[in-house]
């Protein structure tokens, strides 16, 4: 019987993979099982874990759940997906926003959520050194094509598979969006002054993969499509079809060519390693310059207090008086 509280105990502290004991002055009183919604998109997203704790320091404390996902591209898209609809961004890291319940942020590929306390910066900061298993890849381009003008807050949705598109944008069929070639999409809300549109701007392996596809979106009723490159832009039935076209107007692709270039350094220069053999040859003479110098000097001193007697430098066994005369 006193075994039961420890067994009851174990697998809490097991279970704490990935908040610590303790933030700041707050430490960690429970570990609770995270309730997922919507398994299937947290699925596309990549998402490894999830875990939730609750801190406490004296009467105050707060709650926290914390996704470590595949990648930082899943960070994103369940950031972008998780980000309360009125909440502001905040400075607490490049990719946050926080409202009147918390903070929301991703370091790395791992999202984190603050309930009922906003974290200090130093504590964020000592949070994430206990972090593991961190992926720190480049985000992909993709969201900065999405136009910013009349842009509804907080309405982006990063799509990486079918299950998000059948949540966020349900009217362009799975096997129209072809994920199978790698296909990626970032979903935007518009405002217009007849009503709001949703833009989706997906990305393809290829151009030749885009120029296929974009006969496929064509055929969806009342779609306004746009291809640039590798990208294929879809407004499915605007209220204004002119504004569409403005929206679509503001794409446009821009190749990033990026090349892994050896940058030489002086190491690599023959010169300096033909100098730096003369300064070592250099270097070495004057050494034995001064060596020699200071070894002569001593003999003479020595010499000079013997009143001009040479010391016998070696051993004489005389033996030129041998054998002995008789």
């Amino acid at each position: 019987m006193r075994l039961l509280p420890l067994v009851l105990w174990l697998p809490g502290i097991a279970g704490a993979a990935i908040w610590p004991d303790a933030i700041g002055a707050f430490h960690r009183a429970a570990i609770i099982k995270v309730d997922l919604e919507d398994r299937p998109i947290w699925d596309e997203y990549g998402l490894k874990e999830s875990e939730s704790a609750r801190y406490e320091n004296g009467k105050e404390s707060f709650t926290t759940v914390g996704y470590r996902l595949q990648d930082t591209t899943g960070a994103m898209a369940a950031f972008q997906w998780q980000r309360p609809a009125k909440s502001t961004p905040s400075k607490l890291a490049p990719m946050a926003a926080e409202s009147l319940q918390g903070v929301l942020l991703v370091h790395g590929n791992c999202l984190l959520s603050f309930n009922g306390r906003k974290p200090e910066p130093a504590e964020l900061t000592a949070l994430f050194d206990t972090l593991r298993n961190l992926d720190a890849t480049v985000l992909p381009p993709l969201s900065g094509y999405l136009p910013a003008d009349g842009l509804v807050p907080n309405s982006e949705r990063y799509i990486t598979g079918p299950g998000g598109l059948a949540k966020f944008d349900p009217g362009i069929p799975p096997s129209v969006a072809a994920f199978h070639f790698g296909a990626e999409a970032q979903l935007g809300v518009f405002h217009s002054p007849k009503g709001d549109m949703t833009l989706a701007i997906f990305n393809y392996p290829t151009h030749q993969i885009a120029m296929q596809k974009e006969g496929d979106f064509n055929k969806l009723p009342a779609a306004v499509v746009k291809r640039s490159g590798p990208l294929v832009a879809v407004v499915l039935q605007p209220p204004d079809p002119d504004a569409a076209e403005r929206l679509l107007g503001q794409i446009r692709y821009q190749a990033n060519v990026t090349r892994d270039e050896y940058v030489p350094t002086r190491r690599d220069n023959i010169a300096n390693l033909v100098i730096n053999a003369f300064v070592l040859i250099g270097i070495l003479l004057a050494f034995c310059l001064v060596s020699g110098l200071a070894v002569g000097g001593w003999k003479a001193l020595k010499r000079r207090g013997r009143g001009g007697i040479e010391e016998e430098a070696l051993l004489g066994l005389h033996i030129e008086q041998y054998p002995p005369k008789p």
